[in-house]
């Protein structure tokens, strides 16, 4: 998704001090004229109806500076499942000494933050 990386060209614009760029959904009137319209079956339609928006949102720079704390997160990771490697992380689930499971959306969200009045997140 979008939280984690967002490749693109674009102009990065200043609204209200705050680094922008600008956000098209597949789904919106301006997508739609630019192609977009045979997915959202309306290239036949002569009315077009909005599946999508147009809006801003906060440039979050380079995803090179995501890079060293992404690799920290897993070596982190790792550390916590008791492997020093991806291959002893490899021998772990070939031995049945790790086991994975496949959480749902549902489980996702709620073993994310939730419930709060508010709370601060700071990636690094």
């Amino acid at each position: 998704g979008n939280s984690v990386c967002n490749v693109s060209n674009f102009i990065s614009l200043y609204q209200n001090g705050r680094r922008i760029k600008k956000y098209r959904g597949m789904g919106s009137l301006e997508a739609m004229t630019k192609g977009s319209d045979q997915r959202y079956l309306g290239d036949t339609a002569k009315l077009k109806i909005a599946q999508g928006v147009v809006g801003a949102v906060a440039d979050k720079g380079s995803v090179l500076k995501f890079i060293p704390y992404t690799m920290q997160a897993v070596k982190q990771g790792f550390q916590d499942l008791g492997a020093s490697s991806l291959q002893s992380g490899h021998d772990l689930l070939r031995t049945s000494v790790l086991r994975l499971e496949v959480r749902t959306g549902a489980a996702q969200v709620e073993g994310g933050v939730h419930g709060l009045v508010s709370y601060e997140k700071k990636s690094f």
